[in-house]
């Protein structure tokens, strides 16, 4: 009876600093040499293998540890996978917490208003965080990528910053992008102005890609969409540089000549009345919404005074008397 009552005690005080032990590990932070390290954490890994990957990175020395911490916890099988960033001071029982509410690294990339479709998909291919799954970096590709194989793809993707975990493609970001644009084109013009001479949201679009390019100054959206409708409503030409230089294309070399506003293109906007046949850029929301609630006054005419902001004008006299004093210093 002496010997079995000493061998229990010995059994409850192996059991008591076991769980001693345990609990100093749970909360002994992980031994980092640098502020943070990165793990990886696959689909389909078993506890045991995340266990060891920990401690073969030096990250903790007792690994059998952290694997009971999860089963006493009951966490053993809700741990997600993806890749988590491992800050300095972090404990075990914070990584499992961390492994469990699935905090894994968000990346992020920024598609910039007033881009074209080829500057968008150059910066994604160009990411070396994003898987490259387009067979070939065209658009043409693109849109058939994400099943939109008829659409031309200039103005159709949404300009903004899209976060993404590890695993995400080239092909995922264009998709949200293009997602994006639908949505918010689709909410813009919902809520747009009686009385636009702008028969669909794609219209919509390639006159908002116009004001993307031509705004320097956010807060003169508005005005310069108020020029434009009014244009479209009197059958006057648009007359708008950025549209000419898109339609040059790679002969564009930066300098815009009289002889290339004479230049026959789709685009050139000083030759054809109406509308270019396609969006020019990728408009952010603030353009689209200028668009469809343009500014309600007189003026017709615009021209840039050399700090961002524009000069407006209602008559052909005033206009030229604003192009001689911003453009020429003439007063």
């Amino acid at each position: 009876m002496r010997a079995l009552l000493i061998l229990l005690f010995a059994a409850i005080m192996i059991a008591v600093g076991a769980l001693m032990e345990l609990e100093r590990f749970k909360d002994t932070p992980l031994t980092l040499v640098e502020e943070s390290v990165l793990l990886d954490v696959p689909s389909g890994m078993s506890l045991r293998g995340l266990s060891d990957a920990l401690a073969s990175r030096g990250l903790m020395d007792h690994p059998f540890y952290f694997m009971v911490l999860s089963h006493w916890r009951g966490d053993a099988s809700r741990i997600k996978a993806g890749e988590y960033e491992i800050a300095g001071g972090t404990t075990p029982l914070q990584l499992l917490d961390q492994l469990i509410a699935g905090k894994v690294v968000q990346r992020a990339i920024t598609l910039v208003e007033g881009w074209t479709i080829a500057q968008a998909l150059e910066a994604v291919i160009a990411d070396e965080r994003l898987k490259k799954t387009l067979e070939e970096p065209t658009t043409k590709a693109l849109m058939v990528a994400i099943g939109q194989p008829d659409l031309h793809a200039e103005g159709r993707f949404f300009p903004d910053t899209y976060h993404f975990t590890k695993g995400a493609s080239d092909v995922d970001i264009m998709q949200r992008a293009f997602a994006s644009m639908e949505r918010v084109l689709a909410e813009e013009w919902e809520k747009r102005d009686d009385g636009l001479p702008l028969a669909s949201p794609y219209e919509a679009l390639i006159l908002a890609s116009i004001i993307e390019k031509e705004t320097g100054k956010a807060s003169e959206r508005p005005a310069i969409a108020g020029v434009f409708v009014r244009r479209l409503i009197n059958g006057m030409k648009l007359q708008t540089d950025p549209t000419v230089i898109y339609g040059m294309g790679d002969a564009f070399d930066g300098n815009l000549r009289r002889a290339d506003l004479r230049r026959d293109t789709p685009y050139n906007t000083y030759v054809h009345h109406e509308l270019p046949p396609t969006p020019i850029a990728l408009p952010g929301r603030a353009a689209i919404h200028a668009t469809v609630h343009p500014q309600d006054d007189d003026s017709l005419y615009f021209v840039a005074k050399g700090d961002g902001s524009h000069w407006f004008s209602a008559t052909l006299d005033e206009h030229n008397r604003a192009v001689r004093r911003y453009q020429f210093g003439q007063h």
